[in-house]
């Protein structure tokens, strides 16, 4: 058994036998699809990126997770009957006769009270200085194990954040894609990044209306 954190994507790469894309029609619809912002929401940004502006630099991860990620995903409304945003939650599974365990610090699944099918992983909320570990391999373990989960009948979207640098990531098969990254701090990239959230709660609730069809 390997735990997600033991990993390094040129290790998930040889391991697993995958693909790097440049970009995939499956990320790019998803970093390009419109989302409104209300001004509600917009001023709510505003408040999470001043604060972000003033303490990235001295946050430890569970900080910067409770004080803006968990505000953010909360600002989006991830908290459904149908599925939630859950922190923490343990996550297995075999990949290739190969076991996999972690607790990926958020996952978005379907469920209530409890995840059932994973759609989503969250990594790492690293600190912006001196940064342990390898984010990008963390939350593609948890994907790869997510997408077998699922029986790799949909396609499988992560993030991973470092400090006020956020990227997302998506996973088809063997091949997977990386997006550049998103300031937090830049008032255009937050507004991204929030739009990409909203996105990503949309193409999750068609997810979970097919399967209850």
């Amino acid at each position: 058994m390997r735990s997600f954190r033991e990993w390094t994507l040129a290790e998930l790469d040889r391991a697993f036998k995958l693909t790097v894309l440049d970009t995939s029609p499956v990320l790019e619809n998803w970093l390009n699809g419109q989302a409104e912002i209300s001004s509600y929401e917009q001023q709510a940004l505003g408040s999470f990126q001043t604060l972000l502006k003033t303490h990235v630099y001295d946050w430890n991860e569970t900080e910067l997770a409770y004080n803006f990620i968990g505000p953010l995903m909360t600002l989006v409304r991830f908290s459904t009957k149908e599925f939630n945003f859950f922190a923490e939650r343990p996550l297995s599974g075999v990949v290739d006769e190969v076991e996999m365990t972690g607790r990926p610090d958020g996952i978005i699944a379907s469920g209530f009270r409890e995840p059932q099918q994973p759609y989503f992983c969250l990594q790492e909320y690293k600190k912006e200085k001196d940064p342990e570990g390898d984010p990008a391999a963390q939350v593609l373990a948890a994907m790869l194990v997510a997408q077998e989960l699922n029986q790799h009948k949909l396609p499988v979207y992560g993030c991973y954040v470092k400090g006020e640098v956020w990227h997302f990531l998506t996973l088809e098969e063997r091949s997977y894609a990386i997006s550049q990254g998103y300031l937090a701090s830049r008032q255009a990239d937050l507004n991204e990044i929030f739009t990409i959230l909203k996105r990503l709660k949309v193409i999750i609730t068609a997810f979970t209306s097919r399967t209850d069809t």
